[in-house]
C-alpha cells in the first residue's frame, strides 16, 4: 500500500511559504515532489505552474499548464474562487508570453491577454483580473480605455480590505496601479505606503508589485521614484581576507562593526559568500544577527575546506563556521571534486557565488552590491586568478555597486569605485593542469530511425550545418568532437558555449528538411555546464582533450533535455549572470534527475533575451 511521505496540506503549506520568502525556485522544487506523491492533485499543479510563472519561466508554465489540462477543470474544480486564480494563471501566462515579444505581434498578444483579464473580471468583478486588464491595455496604447477599466476597479473595491491580511496588501498595491495608470501620483504614493504597511515581507509579492508598476511607470513617463515605498531588501556578494597578516586578529571587532555598519545602510536582506575563517564568516555572522539570508558557497567537501581555509585560524573559528553553515539559508558546492592545491576552485566557487546574488536580485527587482574587505592590494601583486583583489576585479567589470572594508583600524571604508581597478595577470595552464571551461554535449532525436541512404545526407547537410556554426566561433572553441549525431564541445567561456548553443537551435529549427530529403522529426537537444575540467593528450586520437567529472556531469544533461531546448545547469546560469553584456535569460525548470543515476541537478532552460 503506498504511503505519501505528509498530508498534502503540509505540502502545500510549506510551498505557499517557500513562496512568500521569495524561493520561487524552492516552491517549484517543492510542488514537484508533492505530485509524486499526490500526482492528480489540481491545487499541487496550479501552484507548480504558478511558481514556474513567478520565476520567469513562461515557456516551461505555459508548457506545464497545458500538459495538466488546467483550462479543463470547470466540471471538477475545489471552488469557484479556486477556478477563478487557474483562469487568472492562464491569463498571467499570456501576459508574460505578450511581454517577451517585440514588434506587432507583441500588441496583439497583449490584447489577447488584456482580453482574457476583462473576461475574468466581467464574470467575478475580482479587482486582480480588472487591474490587469488595464496595464495591458494601456501598454496596447490605449490610454482612454485603459483610464476606465482603472476607475471601474477603483470602484469596485473602495474600502478595500482591512486587517493586515494579504488581501489588504493587494488591495493596496492595485490602488496603486490604479492610481498610476490614471495619473493621480499622490493617491499612488499614499496606496503604496499602505501596501507596504500592510505585507509582511512577502518578496515575492513586493517584487511582482514592482514589476508590473515599473511597466506602468515606463508608458506614462513617470519615474519609478514613486516605487520607494515598496523597495526590496538588498543582495550582496561579500567576501574578504583570512584572518593574517593582511586581516589581524586584533582589527576584528572595527571590522566587524564595519561590516554591520554597512549592512544596515544598504537594507541588505540576503547575502552569498564563502565561509572561510575571517572577513566571510564575520559577514555571515552579522548578517545572520540582522535578520539576513546567508547562502554559501563552497569550492569542495566541506571537511576537507574546514581543514584547508578554517582550522589554520584556530579551533574557535571552526564552531563559528559549524554555527553559521547550520543556520544559512543555503548551502551550494560549487563541485565535489576535491582540492589537490588547484586554486582555480576558489575562483570557480566566487563567480557563482557572484552569479547566484544577481539571479536572486534580478527576481526580487531590488539593488545587489558587493561588499568586500580588502587591503586595497591589487591581484597582480598577489601572483595568481583567486582571492580578495580577483574577486573585487571581476565584481568591477560587471559594473555594479561595491564597497570596500579596509581590515586594518587606520583605514577609513570605501567606496570600491574610488581606487584604481586592480589588474589580472594572464595566466595559461598546463597540459594536466585543471582549468575552468564550459562544455556542450548534444544529439539529434529520432537519428537512430534514420535509413542507411540517409546517413550520408545528414552528415553533410546537418553535421555541416553544426560545423558552420561553430567555425563562427572557432577561436573561443578550445575542444570539438562528433560521432554519429553526437556533438562535445568544449569552449574558453560561457559566453561562447551560450551563443553556440542557442544558434545551433536556431539553424536547426529553420532547416529545410523536404528540400534535404530528410524526416522533418529531427530535433536537436543540448546540454551545458561549466566546471573544472583536465586538458590531457589522448593516447588514442593523438590530440589533446578534456576530461574529468564535470565533463560526465554534462554529458549527462543532454538525454534529459526535451528536444529543441537547451539546459544548463546552476552553475552555468550563475556563470552567466557575471558576464557584462548578457544576452541570454536562463528559465528555471526544477530538479531534474540525470541521466544514468547521475543524481539532482538544479537545471535552467536557456534562451535569448527579447529586448521590448
Amino acid at each position: 500500500m503506498f504511503l505519501p511521505s505528509k498530508p498534502i496540506g503540509a505540502w502545500i503549506s510549506e510551498i505557499h511559504n517557500a513562496s512568500a520568502r521569495g524561493e520561487v525556485l524552492q516552491a517549484f522544487d517543492l510542488a514537484e515532489r508533492a505530485l509524486e506523491d499526490f500526482p492528480d492533485d489540481s491545487v499541487l499543479k496550479y501552484n507548480a505552474v504558478l511558481a514556474l510563472a513567478r520565476a520567469g519561466a513562461t515557456r516551461q508554465a505555459r508548457t506545464r499548464y497545458d500538459r495538466f489540462k488546467l483550462g479543463d477543470w470547470i466540471a471538477d474544480r475545489p471552488t469557484d474562487a479556486f477556478l477563478t486564480d487557474v483562469a487568472a494563471l492562464d491569463a498571467r501566462i499570456a501576459k508574460d508570453e505578450a511581454l517577451q515579444e517585440i514588434g506587432p505581434e507583441r500588441n496583439r498578444l497583449l490584447a489577447s491577454a488584456a482580453a482574457r483579464y476583462e473576461a475574468i473580471f466581467r464574470r467575478t468583478g475580482g479587482y486582480y483580473p480588472g487591474i490587469n486588464a488595464s496595464t495591458l491595455t494601456l501598454l496596447c496604447g490605449d490610454l482612454p480605455r485603459a483610464e476606465s477599466l482603472a476607475r471601474e476597479v477603483l470602484n469596485n473595491f473602495a474600502g478595500g480590505h482591512t486587517g493586515g491580511s494579504p488581501e489588504e496588501y493587494f488591495a493596496h498595491a492595485t490602488a496603486a496601479e490604479a492610481a498610476l495608470i490614471i495619473g493621480d501620483l499622490a493617491a499612488a504614493k499614499t496606496a503604496l505606503h499602505a501596501a507596504a504597511l500592510a505585507t509582511v515581507r512577502d518578496f515575492s509579492a513586493l517584487a511582482t508589485t514592482r514589476r508590473q508598476l515599473k511597466l506602468i511607470c515606463k508608458a506614462r513617463g513617470i519615474t519609478t521614484e514613486v516605487l520607494e515605498p515598496i523597495s526590496m531588501p538588498s543582495v550582496i556578494h561579500y567576501a574578504g581576507h583570512l584572518v593574517g597578516p593582511r586581516f589581524p586578529q586584533t582589527s576584528e571587532s572595527a571590522v566587524r562593526d564595519q561590516i554591520a555598519a554597512a549592512l544596515q545602510r544598504h537594507d541588505v536582506g540576503f547575502g552569498y559568500g564563502s565561509m572561510a575563517a575571517g572577513a566571510d564568516i564575520l559577514f555571515a555572522e552579522e548578517l545572520l544577527r540582522k535578520g539576513a539570508e546567508v547562502n554559501v558557497t563552497l569550492p569542495f567537501e566541506i571537511e576537507e575546506f574546514k581543514q584547508i581555509s578554517v582550522a589554520l585560524a584556530g579551533e574557535s573559528w571552526l564552531r563559528r563556521f559549524d554555527t553559521c553553515c547550520s543556520a544559512a539559508k543555503s548551502l551550494t558546492f560549487a563541485t565535489t571534486d576535491q582540492y589537490m592545491g588547484d586554486d582555480g576552485l576558489f575562483a570557480y566557487t566566487s563567480q557563482i557565488a557572484m552569479g547566484l546574488a544577481r539571479l536572486r536580485a534580478r527576481f526580487l527587482d531590488t539593488a545587489v552590491r558587493q561588499i568586500v574587505v580588502w587591503d586595497g592590494v591589487p591581484a597582480r601583486e598577489r601572483r595568481g586568478i583567486t582571492g580578495t583583489a580577483a574577486d573585487v576585479y571581476r565584481w568591477r567589470k560587471l559594473g555594479l555597486p561595491a564597497e570596500v572594508i579596509r581590515p586594518a583600524p587606520d583605514y577609513k571604508t570605501t567606496a570600491a569605485s574610488s581606487s584604481a581597478a586592480p589588474r589580472m595577470e594572464s595566466t595559461t595552464r598546463k597540459p594536466g593542469e585543471r582549468s575552468i571551461r564550459a562544455m556542450l554535449f548534444g544529439d539529434v532525436k529520432w537519428f537512430s530511425k534514420l535509413s542507411e541512404a540517409q546517413r550520408p545526407v545528414f552528415v553533410r547537410e546537418v553535421l555541416g550545418l553544426f560545423a558552420r556554426v561553430l567555425d563562427r566561433h572557432r577561436r573561443r572553441i578550445l575542444f570539438r568532437n562528433t560521432w554519429g549525431d553526437g556533438l562535445y564541445i568544449v569552449t574558453a567561456d560561457v559566453e561562447t558555449a551560450a551563443n553556440c548553443a542557442i544558434e545551433l537551435q536556431e539553424e536547426m529549427e529553420s532547416l529545410d528538411f523536404k528540400r534535404i530529403e530528410l524526416p522533418d522529426f529531427l530535433e536537436l537537444r543540448l546540454g551545458a555546464h561549466v566546471g573544472p575540467v583536465y586538458r590531457l593528450r589522448d593516447p588514442v586520437l593523438k590530440r589533446m582533450c578534456f576530461t574529468g567529472a564535470h565533463v560526465c556531469r554534462t554529458a549527462r544533461i543532454e538525454p534529459i533535455t526535451p528536444e529543441g531546448a537547451v539546459y544548463v545547469t546552476e552553475a552555468f546560469a550563475a556563470a552567466l549572470t557575471t558576464t557584462r553584456d548578457v544576452q541570454f535569460t536562463c528559465e528555471y525548470v526544477g530538479q531534474v534527475p540525470a541521466a544514468k543515476n547521475y543524481g539532482i541537478m538544479r537545471m535552467y532552460s536557456l534562451r535569448r533575451s527579447r529586448s521590448v
